[in-house]
Order: C-alpha cells, then sequence, then structure tokens
C-alpha cells in the first residue's frame, strides 16, 4: 500500500492500458459520441465504452457514416470521436476533404494501425502506405502514438488542438502501443 502511494502520476499512468487512457482522455475532454466500425485492436476500448453510460456508442457499417455521424454531431453541439481500423481509413479522402477539413469539424480519429510490422494481409500493407501522405496532403494533424508513457499527453492534447483549432486529426495506434508485448528477461 505505502508503494502504491509513493508512485508518481507519470508511474501510474504507466500501469494503465492504452485503451484505459484513451476512455479516460474521452470523458476528461466531453467526447460522448464515439461511433466506429469494428475492429479486433479495438475490442476492449469499444466494450468499455459501451459499458459506460457517460457515452453513446454504436457500430457503423462503415468509416465515411461514423465521420458523417460525428460531423452531424458537432454541429449540433456534442463532440464526438470515431473509431476504425487502417483499412477504414483508404475510403476517407473525400469526406475529410469535402466535409471534416472544409466545415472546420473538430472530427478525432482514433486508427487502429494495420499495415506494418510483419502484416500478412498486403492490402492492408498498401492502406498503410499510402495513409499519412494522404494526411499531409489533406493538411490534416496526425499522430502515430508507439509508447504508453507519452500517450495520455499526445491525446488530450490532440482533442484540445482539434476542438481549439476546429480541425481534424487522427490518431494512429501503432502496434508498438496496441499489441500486448512483454520482455522475457
Amino acid at each position: 500500500m505505502a508503494a502504491a502511494e509513493g508512485q508518481t502520476s507519470s508511474q501510474a499512468s504507466h500501469e494503465r492500458a492504452w485503451h484505459e487512457v484513451v476512455l479516460q482522455t474521452l470523458k476528461r475532454n466531453e467526447i460522448r459520441l464515439v461511433p466506429y466500425v469494428p475492429d479486433r485492436v479495438l475490442t476492449t476500448l469499444i466494450r468499455n465504452i459501451h459499458a459506460d453510460p457517460f457515452f453513446t456508442t454504436f457500430p457503423t457499417a462503415r468509416e465515411e457514416e461514423a465521420v458523417g455521424i460525428v460531423s452531424g454531431a458537432w454541429m449540433g453541439g456534442l463532440r464526438g470521436a470515431v473509431l476504425m481500423q487502417t483499412s477504414g481509413f483508404a475510403t476517407l479522402a473525400n469526406v475529410l476533404a469535402s466535409l471534416a477539413i472544409p466545415y472546420q469539424i473538430p472530427l478525432i480519429m482514433f486508427v487502429s494501425e494495420r499495415g506494418t510490422l510483419g502484416e500478412f494481409n498486403w492490402g492492408q500493407t498498401m492502406v498503410c502506405r499510402t495513409m499519412r501522405p494522404v494526411l499531409d496532403s489533406l493538411a490534416m494533424e496526425h499522430h502515430t502514438c508507439t509508447r504508453l508513457d507519452d500517450f495520455e499527453f499526445i491525446v488530450d492534447r490532440s482533442i484540445k488542438q482539434a476542438i481549439t483549432t476546429q480541425a481534424p486529426v487522427a490518431l494512429i495506434l501503432s502496434p508498438l502501443l496496441t499489441a500486448n508485448r512483454t520482455i522475457e528477461k
């Protein structure tokens, strides 16, 4: 007990899983609406958001549908975030370029990254290779999150910046962050 009380807040944040950090940071920033396209990597986060009455969450058929829902909600005064996988990003260039960016929607996108670090699916690899260049060509803020020690800072500040500047942001969740990895000693 005494050892736990002596931990710094930085040490305590290292003990939380990445999906707990996302959930708590969304709540702290009043992000209540979370449509998503189901994804294996995001399963625990999705389950936890469904279990929390703070959130309104539901699956969508396509990623651009989720972006449209969050965009309409913003225009009605509600903050939202979209959960998706890298492959779903391939369909988003039009809705980002024609809705979220020009209408200054602070869309928060959490994208679980596939297509890297030993990916077996060639299609996933191609989308992963083009995702960041597409975001860059749209002049859209994006961060690849790889480490738990700075993850909460990146998520929190990205949400705050998106809302303040009324511009979308993509938070790319690298397998370096989301995989349950342990190092054998």
